[in-house]
C-alpha cells in the first residue's frame, strides 16, 4: 500500500506519465482495488494494451518501478523538510513578537468570524467548535479564508496561515477552495471546504484535508463548516460592495462620504442601490481604512514628486489589514469592476483576478463599442416602466448612449441583436445593479478573456433598496 501512496503522488505530478499509471494499476489490483486498478489502466491508455499483451520481461518493469518510486520518495522527503523549516520559522516568530504586534501574512486574506450560537460539531476540529456549542466567550474566532484549490497543502500557505491573526493564533482556520479557469479564480455560490489548520494550546498544529483526491483518506463531513463559509462569503460581497463604493465616491468627488446615508440617496446620489445591517455596520471601520489608504497614498505620492525623476502618481494602498481596530475587513479587497467579452458574450463582475460573477449577456456585434467606460447613472425603471425595451433596471457607461440594461427580448441574450448596449435577463440585471455601485469601471473587449461559463447564485445578492431610484426627469436614449 506504501507503493501506491507514492506512486500516486508521482501521477498527481506527472498526469502525462502513461508508465506511471499502468504501475499504479498494479499496485491497485495487487491490492484488490479492481475499481481504481481499471481507472488507473484507462489513463494509461497504449502503454497497458502494450505491455498486458506482449513478453516484458518482469525485471524491466520492477526497474521502472523503483525508480519512479525513488523519485516520488526524495521529492516528499524535500517537501517534509521544507514544511518543517517553515512552520519552525512560523513558530519562532509567533514566539519572539510582541503580543501586541501585528503578525507576518497577508491580513486580506483573512476575516474574523465570531461563534454564532449551536453549531454543528465538525470532526477535525472538535474541541474548537465544543466550545461555541457551549457558548464559551473564551473560544477562540473561527477564520475563513479562500484560496486556489491545487489539491494540496503547501508550505509556503501554511505557514501564512499559522502566521496571520493579528498577534494571536487562531484556533481554528478553514480554507475554502476556488478553481482556476486560466488566469482567473472562480469565485462560485458555496465554495467546498478544502483543509483545515488547527492550533492547539500546546503549539501543535493540526492539518484536517477535506479532499479524499488530495489525502488519500475518507474526511469528515465538512456540513457544518461548508453553511457557516458560505455565509462568510455572502458577508464578504457585502463588504465588497460597500468597500467599492467607498473608492468610487472618493474618485469623483476628492473626498470621502461623511455618512453611509450619502451613498444611498435619491436619484443621481444613488452610489449604492441600498444596504443591509451588515453594511450599515462596517460603514465607519470601513471608511477609516480608506483616510488611512488615502493618507499613505498620499504620502507615498509626495516622496515620488521629491525623488529625482519622481512623477504625480497616487503611490498604490496596501491591501485592508485584518484585525484593524476589531473590524471586518474585505477579502475581496480590489475595488469591483466590470469585464465585458464580446467574442464568449459574457459580462464579469471582478475582484482583481478573482471571478465574483460571470452572465450571459446580449451585445450588438461590432455595433458595441469597445474601451474603458464608467457607471455614471444608475437607474430604475429607465423611462418609467420596467417591462419596456431597457427593462427594470439601466447603467449608464460614461457620456455614451450605450447601457447595460435589461430587455424586453430576453431570447436576444446570448447573440449580436441589439445596436450596441449591452443586454441582461432581468435577474441578472436587477443582482448586477446592487452588486456593483455607481462609479465602477467597466471594460469591453474583443473577447477570448473570461471563462465560457455562467457564474451565478441561486440566491440572488441584493439589497434593501434606499432612497427613490428613479429618473422621471429624463428620456433615455441609449441605443438598444
Amino acid at each position: 500500500m506504501k507503493n501506491s501512496q507514492y506512486l500516486k503522488q508521482y501521477v498527481q505530478m506527472h498526469p502525462d506519465n502513461k508508465m506511471a499509471w499502468y504501475l499504479l494499476g498494479k499496485e491497485y489490483k495487487k491490492n484488490g482495488q479492481e475499481g481504481k486498478a481499471n481507472y488507473c489502466f484507462n489513463q494509461a491508455g497504449g502503454v497497458y494494451e502494450a505491455f498486458e499483451q506482449s513478453k516484458v520481461p518482469s525485471d524491466m518493469l520492477r526497474e521502472y518501478e523503483e525508480e519512479l518510486l525513488r523519485t516520488a520518495r526524495e521529492r516528499e522527503m524535500r517537501t517534509s523538510r521544507i514544511r518543517r523549516v517553515l512552520l519552525l520559522v512560523s513558530f519562532l516568530l509567533l514566539i519572539l513578537m510582541p503580543a501586541a504586534a501585528k503578525a507576518p501574512g497577508d491580513g486580506s486574506m483573512m476575516t474574523a468570524v465570531k461563534p454564532e450560537g449551536q453549531t454543528k460539531t465538525v470532526p477535525a476540529a472538535q474541541s474548537s467548535l465544543d466550545q461555541e456549542k457551549a457558548g464559551d466567550s473564551t473560544a477562540d474566532t473561527l477564520l475563513f479564508t479562500a484560496r486556489e484549490a491545487d489539491g494540496a497543502v503547501s508550505a509556503r500557505g501554511l505557514a501564512g496561515l499559522v502566521g496571520s491573526g493579528g498577534g494571536k493564533v487562531p484556533s481554528l482556520t478553514a480554507v475554502l477552495g476556488m478553481q482556476r479557469s486560466g488566469k482567473w479564480l472562480l469565485w462560485k455560490e458555496r465554495l467546498p471546504v478544502a483543509y483545515t489548520v488547527e492550533r492547539e494550546e500546546n503549539g501543535r498544529t493540526t492539518i484536517q484535508s477535506y479532499d479524499s483526491a488530495s489525502c488519500a483518506c475518507k474526511p469528515p463531513d465538512a456540513g457544518a463548516l461548508a453553511d457557516r463559509g458560505a455565509k462568510w462569503q455572502r458577508r464578504q460581497e457585502q463588504l465588497a460592495t460597500l468597500w467599492s463604493a467607498l473608492n468610487s465616491f472618493r474618485a469623483a468627488k476628492g473626498r470621502l462620504p461623511e455618512s453611509l446615508g450619502e451613498m444611498t440617496g435619491d436619484f443621481p446620489g444613488n452610489w449604492l442601490a441600498g444596504t443591509t445591517p451588515l453594511m450599515e455596520r462596517a460603514f465607519t471601520p470601513l471608511k477609516a481604512e480608506a483616510e488611512r489608504k488615502g493618507e499613505k497614498a498620499a504620502q507615498g505620492a509626495a516622496a515620488d514628486r521629491n525623488a529625482p525623476g519622481g512623477d504625480s502618481g497616487a503611490a498604490p494602498g496596501d491591501a485592508p489589514s485584518a484585525g484593524n481596530g476589531g473590524a471586518e475587513m474585505p477579502f475581496l479587497s480590489q475595488p469591483l469592476a466590470i469585464l465585458v467579452d464580446k467574442q464568449k458574450h459574457r459580462l464579469a463582475v471582478t475582484s482583481g483576478g478573482i471571478i465574483i460573477r460571470s452572465y450571459e449577456v446580449g451585445l450588438g456585434g461590432t455595433r458595441t463599442p469597445e474601451g474603458s467606460f464608467v457607471i455614471t447613472d444608475k437607474v430604475v425603471n429607465p423611462n418609467g416602466h420596467d417591462k419596456g425595451e431597457f427593462g427594470s433596471r439601466g447603467m449608464q457607461l460614461s457620456d455614451t448612449n450605450y447601457a447595460i440594461h435589461g430587455t424586453n427580448e430576453p431570447e436576444s441574450v446570448g447573440k449580436d441583436e441589439s445596436m450596441g448596449c449591452i443586454r441582461m435577463k432581468r435577474n441578472d440585471i436587477e443582482e448586477l445593479f446592487d452588486l456593483v455601485p455607481k462609479g465602477t469601471k467597466v471594460q469591453i473587449t474583443e473577447g477570448g478573456l473570461l471563462p465560457g461559463v455562467t457564474q451565478g447564485s441561486e440566491n440572488p445578492f441584493s439589497l434593501k433598496a434606499a432612497g427613490n431610484q428613479t429618473n422621471p426627469r429624463k428620456q433615455y436614449h441609449w441605443l438598444n
